[in-house]
């Protein structure tokens, strides 16, 4: 047993009671099959709180900087953290992140690349719309709404598989791919608005 599925239902039951989580739209995450889940960025909390929130097991990508904190470094590289230099196309990220989706897991990405609290999204990064072009994987938007405040409510929304067959036949440019993909979590935080 690995201490993904160990440490998930422990983690899981911090959430429900410090942040009294709520999830809707899991049933748009297929089952099976490769999986791109593209979210906004809160905290550092975000990660485990899209983890718990759907039955996929799931990787992500996270700030090198993160993985030179003693212990910890360690502990997310066991939850299936993948390290990325952030600003410089990390190639060897970029090779892991879609070998991964290349062969069906799921990844959450951070498409503006840093946290950002406001409701209106910034311009996102060109690598979610690089993923979405370059492999078979459904793009599934993703909203976090609320504040990480003791028993404050927190919300995950998952929206429907963004339409990558239309952007491939378009031959659209990752960045154009990005944008759409960004414009589909914004109507999330706009239609979920606490």
């Amino acid at each position: 047993m690995s201490l993904y599925s160990i440490g998930k239902p422990l983690v899981r039951l911090f959430y429900k009671f410090c942040f009294r989580y709520e999830v809707s739209g899991s049933e748009n995450i297929p089952k099976d099959g490769a999986v791109l889940i593209c979210c906004n960025h809160l905290s550092d909390f975000d990660p485990p709180l899209v983890g718990i929130s759907t039955s996929r097991v799931m990787s992500f990508l996270a700030k090198e900087e993160l993985f030179r904190i003693p212990l910890f470094g360690r502990l997310i590289k066991m939850l299936h953290a993948v390290p990325i230099r952030r600003g410089s196309g990390d190639r060897a990220a970029i090779r892991t992140a879609l070998n991964l989706l290349r062969s069906g897991h799921t990844l959450l990405i951070f498409p503006e690349g840093h946290r950002n609290r406001s409701n209106r999204l910034k311009k996102g990064l060109p690598g979610a719309g690089f993923f979405a072009l370059n492999t078979d994987a459904a793009v599934i938007p993703c909203a976090i709404i609320g504040e990480y405040k003791l028993w404050r409510k927190m919300k995950v929304v998952f929206g429907p598989p963004v339409d990558t067959d239309s952007m491939k036949r378009q031959k659209m440019k990752s960045s154009e791919a990005s944008s759409v993909i960004m414009m589909h979590i914004q109507r999330l935080l706009d239609e979920n608005e606490n």
